[in-house]
């Protein structure tokens, strides 16, 4: 009798602890649900996420992993999706069990919160390419491995607890605005570091020179190895000599014929300095001039292989220059071989479709009438790679430079561009592009544009936006292409194909700039919902004036007869596309300052359907992206 009730009371204990456990598991997701709703709900995002109560967070939440037994939230994936605007405290940083963060290609802007650099399970987080500010938080999980803020505005100090991240693999710190010197960091597991463009200054540590250059690079007042040595050369201080009696007046010649003895002797050698360099530089001027002759192809005929690397010689020292994080693997020699159609002549140059094998395919674009040295070359090159990382931007691999010839090897996009869609095939067999279509690709490039402008700075702009140049992947992802060209060449190109998208004030003072830029999109938008090419028909000259068209159109109240016959098959889309096309007049007006940004027309083209964003497919940022991170 004892032992039967000594049971009934083990089975109702373990009963009791089997409940109390199903309901700490039960409160710690929905603990963590809560939090992740709250995020939602603070942080404005373009693309809708489906998070919603009444589906299972583990197994249905986009961007969400749950722990095996799915008790906890484990990680988070939302790379690219249009968030922007602050992070407030007590959302993500709730989430003790958290171990990856990936918020990276963002719009996310001011302090990161203390609670998420401190939640004591994080393993990894990725944030680049967003707009944080302000200090890193001095608090950091142990248990971190990867840690990367690059591409942010990130200020202050490198805070000296990150030496206490004894598990750390990978620092990233790269083009953000840190200042003071480099802290000593003894971490035995450290394998990438990349603290480079950023203001720091004084002698790199000594447990840091095993890393390269391309780590520390960009930081003026930075010396030590693996940089150049930091300079051991100081002003002597002034020492006042005492006066000797009777030999004043002859020491104070003495002086004078010592001083201009070194002025002399100080002129002749910097002279002679001065000839020595120009004779080596002009050596090495033409020690690297590429004897690469490419044949002219006439216009309209396709470049077979033998035709695009035809009289190659190319120097040694002219190689390929690919770009960080490409991930393409052949030289200069393998390029030229390669089997080449000519895609087109845009305004700047020929772009040819090169085949490398059966799996690889570029773009290898030639332009001409660079304006710029090879030095200025390099660094912008490495800027615009930079800049293109992007899901809307066709990412530039690499490019060669020589005298004679410009070569830059693009990402092959495989569905061709928006012009060759909306124009191409106008007859029987035609696949129109429907309006969701068009809708998407507007705010794909938009948001491309939006991103050249925000990271390049006021004076860097696009200067050649059409629809020939924004290409698109299988999924119908737009991307802008041609991203930093305008800015190297020595000509405005004038050809009627080109100015029907330029800004007014370009035509008159030949300099782009952002609002130009927002001009040109404009005249892509009312291309978009018309049909009709800013452009001169085949055999003809004068350029169509695509705004003042839509304008008298819409004038006389037929705003029906602007839109795209195919468009209007449609049901149940005319009021949004008469909303495109305000926000397309509003981007042509006349006067510059009247033009919205390129941020508030991405808001605007959200705005269409804030209900139903959901619709639009993620960019194939993941499946382009050069660099592998969650």
């Amino acid at each position: 009798m004892e032992t039967a009730m000594k049971l009934r009371l083990l089975s109702v204990t373990t009963f009791i602890l089997l409940l109390h456990n199903l309901y700490v598991t039960a409160a710690d997701l929905n603990s963590d649900a809560q939090a992740l709703l709250t995020f939602a709900s603070s942080v404005p995002h373009l693309r809708k996420l489906n998070w919603n109560p009444t589906i299972p967070v583990c197994t249905s939440w986009v961007g969400i992993k749950c722990n095996d037994e799915k008790t906890r939230v484990v990680g988070i994936h939302l790379p690219g999706i249009g968030l922007y605007g602050q992070i407030p405290l007590d959302t993500i940083g709730k989430l003790d069990a958290l171990r990856i963060l990936s918020l990276r290609s963002n719009f996310l802007s001011g302090n990161l919160p203390s609670d998420i650099l401190s939640i004591s399970s994080l393993q990894s987080l990725y944030l680049q390419n967003n707009n944080f500010s302000g200090n890193i938080p001095l608090t950091i999980s142990p248990q971190m491995t990867v840690l990367d803020l690059s591409f942010n505005s990130f200020s202050g100090n490198i805070p000296e607890t990150i030496n206490n991240l004894t598990r750390l693999t990978s620092l990233s710190l790269q083009f953000n605005s840190f200042s003071g010197s480099v802290p000593e960091l003894n971490l035995t597991k450290l394998r990438v570091l990349n603290v480079s463009h950023n203001t720091l200054n004084g002698s790199i540590p000594s447990s840091l020179e095993k890393f390269p250059v391309s780590s520390f690079e960009g930081n003026s007042l930075l010396c030590g190895p693996p940089l150049s040595q930091c300079s051991s050369l100081a002003t002597p201080p002034a020492i006042d000599l005492p006066s000797i009696p009777g030999h004043s007046k002859k020491h104070k010649t003495l002086s004078t014929g010592v001083i201009v003895a070194i002025v002399v002797g100080g002129f002749l050698i910097l002279l002679l300095l001065a000839l020595l360099l120009f004779c080596c530089l002009k050596k090495k001027k033409e020690d690297t001039v590429s004897e690469l002759k490419v044949q002219a192809v006439a216009p309209g005929k396709n470049e077979k292989s033998d035709d695009f690397g035809s009289g190659v010689q190319a120097a040694e020292k002219n190689k390929l220059v690919f770009l960080e994080g490409s991930v393409y693997n052949f030289d200069l020699e393998d390029l030229l071989r390669a089997s080449a159609e000519v895609l087109g002549k845009g305004s700047y140059g020929t772009a040819y479709k090169a085949i490398l094998d059966e799996e690889t395919a570029v773009v290898v674009k030639r332009i001409r009438e660079v304006g710029v040295p090879k030095k200025d070359f390099d660094q912008h090159m490495e800027f615009v790679g930079r800049l293109g990382r992007h899901p809307n931007i066709v990412p530039l691999c690499a490019y060669y430079y020589s005298k004679d010839e410009k070569l830059l090897v693009y990402e092959y996009m495989h569905t061709g561009s928006l012009s060759s869609l909306l124009h191409g095939n106008r007859g029987l067999g035609r696949t129109p592009l429907d309006w969701d279509a068009r809708v998407k690709i507007s705010l794909e490039a938009a948001k491309g544009i939006a991103h050249i402008h925000s990271e390049g700075g006021p004076k860097f702009t696009h200067g050649n936006i059409k629809s020939s140049n924004i290409l698109l992947t299988r999924d119908l992802d737009g991307c802008i292409a041609d991203l930093g060209l305008a800015p190297l060449m020595t000509f405005l190109p004038t050809k009627s194909r080109c100015i029907g998208y330029y800004a007014p004030e370009v035509i008159e003072s030949r300099k782009f700039t952002h609002k130009s830029d927002v001009y040109s999109f404009g005249v892509l938008l009312l291309e978009i919902l018309t049909g009709k090419a800013p452009l001169p028909a085949l055999g003809q000259e004068d350029v169509v004036d695509l705004p003042r068209w839509v304008r008298s159109v819409v004038r006389e109240e037929w705003t029906a007869e602007v839109f795209d016959v195919e468009l209007m098959k449609q049901h149940h889309v005319e009021e949004e596309m008469v909303q495109m096309l305000q926000i397309g007049l509003a981007c042509v007006t006349r006067v510059p300052d009247n033009r919205p940004s390129m941020e508030d027309i991405v808001k605007m083209i959200v705005d269409l359907r804030p209900s139903d964003s959901s619709d639009y497919r993620p960019s194939s940022e993941d499946n382009r992206s050069n660099v592998v991170t969650p």
